[in-house]
């Protein structure tokens, strides 16, 4: 036991108190010494960080953006509109007011997330133009002559998107990171620590899809409004979740309604739509997303799972840059025509405010068409999803790698003809076609025999997830 001396006496204490006390007063040295520098020196960096990309930012980072989740927090639990939801839940179902309430805290908790500027733009940045670059050879078009850049600055910017893969978010936060933050809803497949983590201090929120509960719901509708109303740069899946077969799905209205649902023409700013149009040489879960249409496929088990993706992993980051880009070929963004929501109202003489819910959803689900026609109108057309339609057209017959060249090309000068989003060089339209052959061969979805190729029948699904994401050029001829 350590002694210790007063005047000319001492006092002994045992080992487990004066540990006790050891740790008590490091632990005050450092919350009262260390940790308010530290803390200053971090709001230092991260005020640093916000002066510098506003400067460069098209859309500047909003006050909402910054304001501390738990700040947040307290306004959508205070809201008018969650207290008067609030109170019909606990009288529908007989529950004490602060049981209600206590949900509704977590419920707020669960979805407000908690910016960081500096995660944000120092790290999420290299993290995803890292792992974009590292996978594919990125691509990004503009079809809007200069639209995107002549929106008003204050306005609500939402990129409104088609869903083909987990590495959208990836993509269009590298790509759009020098015009503003984006703000993601994120559904329940991030919510594990620690990416949960990062994720909020990204800027996402997260969302119960299949939630039917009307108070998470009234929650969720509050956070999104006001992130709107306050001109939170947003992205938003319009389909709502992502594609199984290939095509298109038909959009969602749930998001854009709690967007606009309170929105005045002549009082709030306006909100613009940007339409985004992704798609891939490779898509990394196409197999698991195909697997899912087959009702009668067995459930993969978590092991399985988790085997399969570090083996994956491993495999990818062991390979050079070039074989990458072999397997994985292009990945592309076209960013479309704003649609601005003020110039949809005012050529339909309508205010969202006014209207009740019957009305109000018809004008929503009018807009969500237009939204996706114009994404279907920029969805890049890349060489996988082309050398995939010509192999299905013949997929009965033994052609020559020349034959479905040829059969590409045609195909090529049609789309073109029609205003297609396709960017396929004349001088290495050849070399091109070659790489998407080889891809598809390498993966066995291509058979060859005596130097002739077809589509192996076990791969018909797959080559079919791929065309599928341009046959809406079909239907236009």
């Amino acid at each position: 036991m350590p002694n210790c001396f007063v005047m000319d006496s001492s006092i002994t204490l045992p080992y487990w108190l004066f540990f006790l006390l050891l740790v008590t007063a490091i632990l005050l040295v450092l919350d009262r010494v260390l940790l308010p520098g530290f803390r200053w020196y971090l709001r230092r960096r991260v005020n640093r960080v916000i002066e510098e990309v506003n400067t460069r930012l098209d859309i500047e980072i909003r006050p909402f953006q910054l304001t501390r989740k738990q700040a947040l927090v307290d306004q959508l639990i205070f809201d008018d509109k969650v207290v008067t939801a609030m109170k019909e839940y606990a009288v529908e179902n007989n529950m004490p007011r602060e049981v209600v309430q206590s949900k509704v805290l977590r419920y707020a908790n669960e979805i407000a997330p908690s910016f960081n500027a500096y995660i944000y733009f120092r790290f999420g940045y290299w993290f995803a133009k890292t792992l974009g670059r590292l996978l594919y050879r990125v691509r990004v078009g503009f079809h809007d002559d200069g639209g995107l850049s002549r929106v008003d600055p204050d306005a609500s910017v939402v990129f409104v998107m088609n869903h083909r893969s987990n590495m959208d978010y990836v993509l269009v936060s590298f790509l759009a990171a020098e015009k503003t933050a984006l703000s993601y809803a994120v559904g329940e497949w991030a919510r594990i620590w620690p990416l949960q983590t990062l994720i909020k201090s990204m800027g996402a929120f997260f969302v119960r899809r299949n939630s039917r509960n009307p108070l998470y719901r009234k929650v969720l509708e509050r956070y999104v409004n006001l992130a709107t109303r306050a001109g939170v740069p947003q992205a938003v899946f319009l389909e709502g979740g992502l594609t199984r077969d290939g095509r298109l799905r038909e959009p969602k209205q749930g998001f854009l309604d709690y967007m606009l649902r309170d929105y005045q023409l002549r009082r709030d700013r306006d909100v613009v739509f940007v339409p985004v149009g992704i798609n891939y040489d490779r898509v990394i879960e196409d197999l698991s997303l195909v697997r899912k249409l087959d009702p009668e496929a067995r459930r993969r088990s978590a092991w399985f799972v988790l085997r399969t993706s570090l083996k994956f992993t491993l495999k990818t980051l062991l390979m050079s840059r070039r074989k990458r880009w072999l397997r994985f070929g292009y990945a592309s963004v076209n960013f479309g025509k704003p649609v601005s929501v003020s110039q949809f109202c005012q050529e339909r003489g309508i205010d969202f405010s006014t209207l009740d819910q019957e009305a109000r959803f018809e004008h929503i689900k009018q807009l969500s068409l237009i939204l996706m026609h114009e994404i279907a109108e920029v969805v890049p057309i890349l060489p996988v999803a082309l050398m995939s339609e010509c192999a299905l057209a013949r997929q009965q017959e033994w052609l020559s790698e020349l034959e479905l060249k040829a059969l590409a090309v045609e195909r090529i000068e049609v789309l073109q003809g029609q205003g297609a989003p396709i960017k396929i060089p004349a001088n290495a339209c050849e070399s091109v076609l070659a790489a998407a052959l080889t891809m598809l061969e390498g993966r066995g979805f291509i058979a060859s025999r005596d130097g002739l190729l077809r589509a192996r029948a076990g791969a018909v699904d797959v080559l079919n997830y791929y065309a599928n994401s341009i046959r809406h050029w079909r239907a236009a001829e």
